[in-house]
């Protein structure tokens, strides 16, 4: 098991990085439509939402500049849609796995970074589990990295729960695993050191990922989200902060929700620059925004956040959790209202929501 001393961050405000392949590089928000796949015969829907992948990813790189970086939603092979856990669990993908090569075959051919989430399964590590997890392709066609969500939002929709496996429901077995860095991972690239998550409202994580180096932040969601969020992470923590959201249905209402039925709509990916600038904004239909990064410049004179931890710290040193970590390592929720019960009954706080 990795130390919790492992040293994380640096104390001259300084973080390690790789050399970058040019002084300004494209990163590209590429807003597509979400389709659940049918749960009872996954295996064509995945295929066509596969193609329909692909396709895009063409059309991205074949018009305009060519960009080094692409961000798709949330759920752009699986989709999302009211499933048994039976059939989430058997539709989900395995990183790497066929769908995954696919995607490689494409980021090699266009000598880029493509990042995007998926359900996923790991039946040999996490045998049970459904992990919700953000994808990087690399240049050389490989698996970059596969980052897990570190904490589902909780008491959104009442009455029901996410069950889906993530670091904060397994963190023991997790840090045994695979270490204390990986919690919040930054991965140094050719292109910058990028953080990749779906995880909203918790400015603590995207903070935490700045003082440990990200120069980008690349969020996802899927069915909206507060884009005053999205912009706040560039203004707080100084970094650029990429968000990629779904376009309105082009083929008809998504299965099992009303057009609307969201907490912030679809469609408005965006890109924010250090500040919270506002560099690339899409409407709410398909389409491709980029910006142009200037790294090498923006690494000259960037720091990790100054934070003044030492008036915060007493209060954080006394903050209890709602509920406590790893609650999934002896518990696996069968649907979202058991999962609702799960957390209800082991919420320390007088109600539950």
């Amino acid at each position: 098991m990795t130390e919790t001393t492992e040293l994380m961050v640096r104390e001259d405000g300084t973080y390690p990085t790789t050399d970058l392949r040019r002084d300004t590089i494209v990163a590209t928000v590429v807003q597509t439509r979400v389709s659940g796949v049918d749960g009872a015969n996954p295996g064509p829907d995945i295929r066509k939402n596969l193609d329909y992948f692909l396709e895009c990813i063409d059309i991205a790189q074949g018009q305009g500049m060519p960009s080094d970086l692409l961000l798709f939603h949330e759920f752009p092979i699986t989709g999302f849609s009211e499933w048994t856990r039976d059939q989430l669990y058997n539709l989900a993908l395995e990183v790497p796995g066929p769908e995954i090569e696919e995607v490689g075959k494409k980021s090699k051919q266009y000598n880029c970074y493509i990042v995007f989430g998926t359900y996923a399964k790991d039946p040999e590590n996490w045998p049970g589990h459904i992990l919700h997890q953000m994808v990087m392709m690399g240049p050389d066609g490989n698996v970059v990295a596969k980052h897990w969500k570190q904490r589902n939002v909780r008491g959104m929709f009442p009455g029901s729960e996410q069950y889906t496996s993530v670091i904060y429901e397994v963190y023991d077995r997790f840090v045994e695993m695979y270490g204390i860095d990986e919690v919040i991972p930054v991965v140094r690239t050719d292109i910058g050191n990028i953080a990749m998550s779906a995880v909203q409202f918790e400015p603590e994580l995207f903070r935490c990922m700045a003082f440990k180096g990200a120069e980008i932040i690349c969020r996802v969601a899927t069915g909206g989200f507060e884009f005053a969020d999205m912009r706040l992470t560039s203004y707080h923590n100084s970094v650029y902060t990429m968000i990629t959201n779904n376009s309105v249905g082009t083929h008809g209402r998504h299965p099992g929700f009303f057009e609307d039925e969201s907490y912030g709509g679809s469609g408005r990916s965006a890109i924010f620059g250090p500040r919270g600038v506002e560099l690339a904004r899409a409407d709410v239909f398909e389409t491709k925004k980029f910006a142009m990064l200037p790294m090498a410049e923006f690494r000259k004179k960037h720091r990790i956040p100054d934070v003044h931890i030492d008036l915060y710290q007493p209060v954080f040193d006394q903050y209890r959790t709602r509920y406590d970590h790893s609650s999934y390592l002896d518990y696996l929720p069968e649907g979202k209202r058991e999962a609702y019960a799960h957390f209800a009954k082991n919420s320390r706080w007088t109600h539950y929501w």
